[in-house]
């Protein structure tokens, strides 16, 4: 039992927001950091390749390391490991440190996320009526947090880099992460006497996980840059999807295997991941291009160009602290339908942008996505983790986890590749470039509705009325 689970909450949406915040406070900073470390520029994309590829692949394997070993250690262990590849970062001389920091924070993330929403289903469980409610509640104040992070690092990150340069965003990362780890021990449930991996470690299973999600996300990241029917392209994502199917078939022999297969017959845990995979398909290249369209045709600076998307970000703070008082109204699919109608409509709407003024063609679109983006994130998180027993709490943070970072980098290589092919077009009819750069993002944002609305039908054919419990399952 946690004697103070509120500072307990306060301790992990903390590092909830360093984490978001990392992810895009470093790419405010890119232009400074590559231009001083010498990177070339089509090397300069690898500062955040390198994150996400270990960040995508170990996130299933960090999920069920955190069942294995215990919670709380693996939480505070990937803290000290973010810790000390934030200092490599801003220590980095060379772009080889630079990248190797980026892929260490990359893998300390895959670890700490799952854990930190492992903890927080553990120390807020959902058996009785009154449990679910708080637990709605608690995972609202998590979305928000995570929603806020990434608006404030681009914000933070333009005024780090002007102030004091480039290295104070991975600074900034230490003394938060090093505090973290001294609360853990004081606020965070102790792990239970049989964690451990003496029963056994599926190191195949693991091996043919994080590789082949890796993989995948390589492929993903690297297509619009080879061409999606390259025969790169083709061949590393078919060795991508045969690595994971003999995953699958590996799990289904084992005796102790990585990820119990048993997990996907709850239908609204593959309900949730199918829906957190959607949704980031649409939000997340939907704020890309708006930050692109900001800054390459309206022409503002990387700081105003975070500014500009402060309504999204706080409309995902409003909806995601709210959702919880209207979940168990309308139920878990009602809810989420609402949410991805009104991602839907807001990225819809913003693909009418056409160098108006901010207030009438961009203003209105980041309120719906935003307000829709947190609806749908709270239920999701919740639908993907209300039927995991205990001992299933960091495999289905994992997953849920995994579909979302899946799905916003699958989202993003297919709709940059369509923006692109757009724009190249329009400039060979001889449009100019910025209406001809306005013509890809209209056409990408169209993209992202259409990836909504299919967030819309997974919603509501697989989600339930209802909130379902652990024990119902």
């Amino acid at each position: 039992m946690v004697q103070r689970p509120g500072a307990a909450l306060a301790l992990l949406v903390a590092v909830q927001f360093m984490l978001v915040l990392d992810s895009t406070i470093v790419a405010v900073a890119m232009p400074s950091l590559g231009a001083e470390l010498g990177f070339s520029q089509g090397d300069l994309s690898w500062v955040t390749n390198a994150y996400l590829l270990l960040f995508g692949g170990f996130l299933m394997l960090g999920g069920r390391l955190a069942d294995l070993v215990g919670r709380r250690k693996l939480f505070v262990a990937s803290l000290v490991l973010f810790a000390a590849a934030s200092l490599l970062g801003a220590l980095a001389g060379t772009p080889a440190v630079m990248i190797a920091a980026r892929a260490l924070q990359g893998l300390a993330s895959a670890f700490a996320a799952p854990a930190a929403l492992s903890l927080l289903m553990t120390i807020f469980p959902n058996g009785t009526p009154e449990e679910q409610k708080q637990r709605n509640k608690v995972m609202g104040i998590y979305g928000a947090v995570s929603g806020a992070g990434g608006a404030a690092g681009m914000i933070l990150g333009g005024l780090l880099t002007d102030w004091f340069g480039w290295a104070s965003v991975f600074y900034v990362n230490v003394p938060i992460a090093l505090v973290a780890v001294v609360l853990a021990a004081k606020l965070l449930p102790a792990d239970r006497d049989n964690a451990g991996l003496s029963g056994g470690f599926d190191l195949v299973g693991a091996v043919l996980s994080t590789g082949g999600l890796a993989l995948l996300v390589y492929v993903l990241v690297e297509a619009e840059k080879y061409g999606w029917t390259s025969g790169r392209t083709l061949g590393l994502g078919a060795l991508a999807l045969g690595l994971l199917g003999l995953f699958l078939v590996v799990e289904a022999k084992s005796r102790q295997p990585l990820v119990p297969l048993g997990i996907f017959r709850k239908k609204t845990l593959r309900g949730a991941n199918l829906v957190g995979g959607l949704t980031p398909m649409a939000v997340i290249p939907a704020i890309f291009f708006l930050t692109l369209y900001t800054q390459m045709v309206r022409g503002f600076s990387p700081l105003e160009s975070g500014l500009a998307l402060v309504p999204l970000a706080l409309c995902v703070v409003i909806a995601a602290t709210n959702i919880g008082h209207v979940l168990p109204r309308l139920g878990l699919r009602w809810t989420a339908a609402l949410g991805t109608l009104l991602v839907a409509a807001g990225t819809l709407w913003a693909a009418q942008i056409d160098q108006g003024a901010f207030f009438v063609e961009q203003f209105g679109p980041e309120i719906l996505t935003g307000l829709g983006g947190g609806t749908v994130w709270v239920c999701a998180t919740v639908a993907a983790t209300a039927e995991a027993s205990e001992e299933e709490a960091g495999l289905a943070s994992g997953l849920f986890n995994t579909a979302n970072q899946v799905g916003a980098a699958l989202g993003l290589a297919i709709l940059v590749t369509v923006a692109g092919s757009t724009t190249s077009n329009a400039i060979a009819g001889g449009t100019a470039v910025p209406a001809a750069l306005t013509e890809g993002y209209q056409t990408a944002l169209i993209g992202s509705a259409c990836f909504a609305v299919l967030a819309t039908l997974a919603a509501l054919a697989l989600l339930p009325g209802r909130t379902p419990t652990s024990s119902e399952s």
